[in-house]
C-alpha cells in the first residue's frame, strides 16, 4: 500500500517506513491467532486455547478488564460457561493495565505500588509502555477466569482437581479455608508440602498463643503502671505548687511586716 501511494506521488519516502512499522508493530493489517489462557480457581487448573476465527472473539472485543462475558461463541464445549477478563498482552508483550480506558499502548510514569511495575531502587520512578484495559484484535494472549461452569466438562480445566502446593499462612485465612471455629486449633490444619523425605509447613502468622496473650497483658500492665505513676506525680506536683505559693505568700507577708516595723 505504501509503495503504491509512493508511486503515485501521494506519500513521501519516509512514510513508507511508517507503514511498514505500523504493519509489523500494531498488527493492524494482518491479524494472527489469539491465545486464550483460561484458569479455573476452583480446581486450580489452567489451559491455553488458540482461536483463529475472529468471529468467535467478537463478543470479547471492546470489553474492559474484569467484565464477565459468555463463552458460548468459542464453541459447543464452552456452552454455558461465563468468563471474567483478567488481562492480557499485545503482540509485542506489553501487558494490559486496569484503569487505562483505551485499546492501544500508552506511556505512563510509574511509581511504587502501581501494577505492571516493580521498584528497583527506593523512590525511583520510571516511564513505561502499557496496553489499555479494553480488549481488541491486537492482543496475542487474553486471560480468562472461569466464573460459572457450563454443561460439559473441559479436559484439563474442569475434569480434575490439582491440590494446592502452598496453603495460606495467616491464621484467619486458614480458618476461612477450612471453615474453622474460634476454638479449633489452626496448627492442625496447615497445608504441609513434601521436601525429599520430610514435610515442611509455613510459620503461621497472627497466631494467638498463650505466650502472646501473656505478653499483651504484660505490656498493658506496664502502660497502666506508667499512667498511675504519672497521675501520682501530677498530684504531688500540684500539691507542692500550692505549698510553694503559700510559703512565698508567708515570706512576702513577713518581709512587709518587718519593713513596717522598721519605719516605726
Amino acid at each position: 500500500l505504501a509503495q503504491a501511494l509512493f508511486g503515485f506521488g501521494l506519500v513521501w519516502p519516509g512514510a513508507c517506513w511508517h507503514f511498514v512499522e505500523l504493519n509489523s508493530c500494531s498488527g493492524f493489517f494482518e491479524q494472527g491467532a489469539m491465545k486464550l489462557n483460561m484458569s479455573n480457581p476452583v480446581t486450580g487448573m489452567q489451559k491455553v486455547v488458540e482461536i483463529d476465527d475472529d468471529k468467535k472473539l467478537l463478543p470479547y472485543f471492546d470489553k474492559r478488564m474484569a467484565a464477565e462475558v459468555s463463552g458460548d461463541s468459542l464453541g459447543d464445549e464452552f456452552k454455558g460457561y461465563v468468563f471474567r477478563i483478567g488481562g492480557g498482552n499485545d503482540k509485542q508483550g506489553f501487558p494490559m493495565k486496569q484503569g487505562i480506558l483505551c485499546n492501544h499502548r500508552v506511556r505512563l510514569l510509574f511509581k511504587k505500588g502501581m501494577s505492571c511495575f516493580r521498584e528497583r531502587r527506593k523512590g525511583c520512578r520510571k516511564r513505561k509502555s502499557v496496553r489499555g484495559c479494553v480488549v481488541g484484535p491486537d492482543l496475542s494472549v487474553l486471560h480468562l477466569i472461569v466464573v460459572k461452569k457450563g454443561e460439559q466438562e473441559i479436559p484439563g480445566l474442569t475434569d480434575e482437581v490439582r491440590p494446592r502446593r502452598l496453603g495460606p499462612k495467616r491464621a484467619s485465612h486458614i480458618r476461612k479455608l477450612f471453615a474453622l471455629e474460634k476454638k479449633d486449633d489452626v496448627r492442625k490444619f496447615v497445608v504441609r508440602r513434601e521436601v525429599k523425605k520430610t514435610t515442611k509447613a509455613p510459620k503461621i502468622q497472627r497466631l494467638i498463643t498463650p505466650n502472646m496473650l501473656q505478653r499483651k497483658r504484660y505490656y498493658k500492665s506496664i502502660i497502666r503502671k506508667r499512667m498511675v505513676l504519672g497521675q501520682k506525680m501530677k498530684e504531688d506536683y500540684h500539691k507542692r505548687v500550692v505549698e510553694y505559693r503559700q510559703e512565698q505568700k508567708e515570706a512576702r507577708a513577713a518581709e512587709v511586716a518587718k519593713k513596717k516595723k522598721e519605719k516605726k
